[in-house]
């Protein structure tokens, strides 16, 4: 019997835990404030804390809990989202906003067995409309709409 009876949350715990100290350790360069007045360090450390915190529970709770083992039957999925998201990158500069995200979107669906276009635009067309709305116009972020040609 092993001491780690589960897995797959076990494994996510360390990752939240990794995820909780390395935004921590960035944060400690900001001056953190108070409640009061905030500075730049503060939410990063307290996102960071309620990170470690959680992935501690699941931690905990994958050594009392029995769960299945992790199995990859297939590196395909892994490296098929991992490839869209770097097409992703090399994409929005030059094409935009709305086409890498379409983009992202059915490229990183192409990963499932139960693949379907029609649902893979229609999803790509919300998330798009979403992505614009949400980073271009709510956060005011300088990022390129369309296409370079269509600017």
């Amino acid at each position: 019997m092993t001491f780690i009876k589960h897995p797959k949350d076990f494994w996510a715990g360390v990752l939240y835990i990794a995820f909780g100290v390395t935004a921590i350790v960035i944060a400690l360069s900001y001056p953190a404030g108070t409640a009061g007045r905030m500075g730049p360090g503060y939410f990063p450390r307290a996102l960071g804390a309620i990170l470690v915190a959680l992935g501690l529970v699941l931690c905990l709770r994958a050594l009392r809990m029995q769960g299945t083992r992790i199995a990859f039957a297939s590196p395909k999925p892994l490296l098929v989202v991992i490839g869209s998201v770097v097409v992703f990158g090399i994409a929005a500069p030059p094409l935009g906003l709305v086409i890498a995200t379409i983009l992202l979107v059915v490229v990183s669906s192409a990963a499932s067995d139960e693949f379907r276009w029609k649902e893979a635009a229609v999803s790509s067309l919300i998330l798009a409309a979403f992505t614009v709305g949400a980073f271009a116009y709510g956060l005011q972020l300088q990022l390129p709409i369309w296409p370079w040609f269509a600017r």
